[in-house]
Formats: C-alpha cells, structure tokens, sequence
C-alpha cells in the first residue's frame, strides 16, 4: 500500500532546511513519505491554528493555542542557551542608556516590532515588559531595516538578524534569551516540531524517528544539504549561513531531554500565570506523555 506523504511545513532558514534535508529528499529508507511546505515562522504558526499541516514547525508561543490539536515531537526543535531574541535600537537611541531609566518602564513606553503575534520573542518580550506600549508586527527580516530607519523604536529580532544587525547601525540592549536563562536557569525554548493528534501515535513515533535519522544524516555529511540549503538562503552570507546552523542546531536538537522539557513546561507555566496563553486543558504536551483522561495521540 502506498502511503498518502505528509505536510511538512518549515522554515526556510538553514537550521531547518539542514535538519529536513534527508527526509524530505526521500534519502531515508522506510520513512514516512513528505511533501513539503516552506514559510516564514509567522505564516507557520497561522497554519497550525488552521491545523493545516500533518507534521509544522511553529513557535512554542504558538503551540500553547493549539495544543487540542497538536501535540509536540522530542526532536528537531530550537532550544538552547545564548539563542535568544534581541531587543536592538539605533545607536543614537536614549533607550537602554544607564542614566535613562529602568529599560523594562521604557519598553512600556516604546513602539517595539515583533516577528508574529505568536512568535516566542513576542512572548519573551511580554514576560519582561508586560503588556504596555506598542508592538507592530512585521515579518522577521524586515525588523532591522524598520530599526535603523526609525519606523519603530526597538525590535525583536531572531534567526539570523542576530549576526548583522550591528552593520545597520543598532545595538543590543537586552538578550531576552540570557534574561530568560538567569531569571529561570534554563535554556530557552524558541521552537519546535509538532504532529496532528488524530494521526495517531504510529505517525508521531515514525516521524519522530526519520527527523533524528534526517539529522543523523546531515551531521554525518553536510556537503549532501550545502546546495538545498544555500537555495533557501539566497541572501544569507555564508559564513552566517554556518553560524546560524552552529547555534540553532545543538544537542537539544536531536532531543529535548528532562532539561529541554522543563524548560518548555517553565514557559507555559510562567505565560500561563500571566494570562499570555490559555490552559492546556488536560491535553498532554509530548506526543507519547501519558495523561488520565486526556485524548491520547
């Protein structure tokens, strides 16, 4: 019988595209067939509250909203330390100077671009500042741009922004990222890899397994994914291109770990307690967690 491939829908950046390469490519014997579906993380998490995709990446943000629906894969995700979202401003900007103020009393005040309503730097951003001000929301790599021209004040910024902002004349004034990691003394949880529930825990586990034999394969031989991932990062130097799959691809990669799961438990706790996302209602966070009376994958 042949199997009907299942929507995989990723990001374009090199993390991701290096991770799926394998699988999507059909270079995995026995795997599940996939057709693949790439868009910027904002567009990802739409779909997952769609519940268009079998098998998405999208941001933890997101996955708090449709947890019903999706539960989350132990590999593959964004997950780490020194990986977080940065706040940046001009240089020239007041904001974040040490005789200026508390930095979170000016965010409050501030118009600050986000990557998504749903993305987790927008969250991060509101677990430290709270929800005064104003956020505009704009596509990832156009954040910097928008910085630098004074169209906002401060950016969020992800993926590989983080590698060129200081060529546009901005600077950091916050590692949301470290902040996270001192205020709780774990890693931060960006995104991760999730699969339907009504697919059924058969799907989830082989899925599960072809993204660590997918990455298995890339580490064994980078040169086989150089050329489907330089497609997909047309614009990116590549010496960033390899930066960026450095930091966003790491041991919590091939699997999240006790560590990597409470991290990811802290952000829903601490979001939850602030009203930020909804409650999880019984559903179970992993695709194979048990759970008494929560519908099983």
């Amino acid at each position: 019988m042949t199997l009907e491939p299942l929507t995989l829908a990723y990001s374009p950046c090199p993390n991701d595209t290096y991770i799926f390469h394998a699988w999507v490519h059909g270079l995995l014997e026995g795997a599940p067939p996939v057709r693949e579906v790439l868009d910027d993380i904002d567009a990802l998490n739409a779909m997952a509250l769609r519940g268009e995709p079998d098998v998405v990446k999208l941001s933890f943000h997101a996955l708090a909203h449709v947890r019903e629906r999706y539960a989350l894969l132990h590999a593959g995700g964004a997950l780490g330390r020194g990986c977080g979202p940065l706040l940046v401003v001009r240089d020239d900007s007041p904001i974040g100077a040490p005789s200026n103020g508390r930095l979170g009393e000016l965010l409050e005040r501030a118009v600050v671009a986000i990557p998504g309503d749903l993305t987790t730097a927008a969250l991060l951003v509101r677990l430290y500042a709270g929800d005064a001000g104003r956020r505009v929301v704009m596509p990832f790599d156009r954040i910097v741009t928008a910085v630098a021209s004074g169209e906002v004040e401060v950016g969020a910024i992800i993926h590989e922004s983080r590698f060129t902002y200081r060529a546009q004349g901005l600077r950091a004034v916050l590692d949301l990222g470290d902040w996270w990691e001192q205020t709780t003394g774990l890693p931060v949880p960006l995104g991760g890899i999730a699969v339907r529930r009504d697919l059924g825990a058969g799907i989830a586990g082989d899925a599960e397994r072809a993204i660590r034999r997918s990455l298995d394969a890339a580490r064994s031989d980078p040169d086989a994914s150089a050329a489907y991932i330089r497609r997909h990062a047309q614009e990116m130097d590549p010496a960033v291109c390899r930066e960026h799959i450095a930091l966003y691809v790491n041991q919590f990669s091939m699997d999240y770990g006790i560590e990597g799961g409470e991290a990811i438990r802290e952000l829903f706790s601490r979001a939850g307690a602030a009203g930020i996302i909804p409650e999880a209602s019984g559903h179970p966070l992993f695709w194979n967690d048990p759970a008494v009376g929560a519908p099983a994958v």
